[in-house]
């Protein structure tokens, strides 16, 4: 497991010490995204944290909202984390208030999202890498 989702774990539990705990791991590319999210859930796990993991190819928002995050926030364990994965939809204007915590996930050129909390190069998986970037002057819809 590469260093930056231990770093990214890490970080998060820092931030969301307690409860249950929603983060979204999302791009450009919705199965890229997948094997992430599964990174990442791996060094949540890692710490002894319950991990639960969804994946959604399309970003529905209220599918997500009925049958998954309403699910995880009347039944998980009082400390849990929600980890899930899929396209930039998970980011829309209406959605992005669900997450405690985002993560975006890049490749080669691609634009960054304004809203992640944590950006991360997979452009070589083996040696995925955290870009740090000041958006203070762009319009939060830059990289949507």
């Amino acid at each position: 497991m590469a260093d930056v989702w231990t770093d990214i774990s890490s970080e998060f539990l820092h931030l969301y010490p307690r409860g249950r705990r929603l983060l979204a791991v999302a791009g450009a590319d919705a199965e890229r995204s997948r094997r992430s999210a599964d990174e990442l859930s791996a060094a949540l796990s890692a710490t002894g944290l319950q991990v639960e993991r969804v994946h959604t190819a399309d970003g529905d928002e209220q599918a997500l909202r009925t049958e998954v995050i309403a699910p995880f926030r009347a039944t998980a364990e009082s400390e849990s984390v929600l980890v899930v994965s899929g396209p930039s939809a998970l980011l829309s204007e209406t959605a992005r208030g669900m997450w405690h915590y985002v993560v975006w996930q890049l490749a080669d050129d691609e634009a960054p999202h304004t809203i992640a909390a944590a950006i991360v190069d997979v452009t070589d998986p083996a040696n995925a890498k955290r870009r740090f970037a000041d958006y203070c002057a762009l319009p939060a819809s830059f990289g949507a």
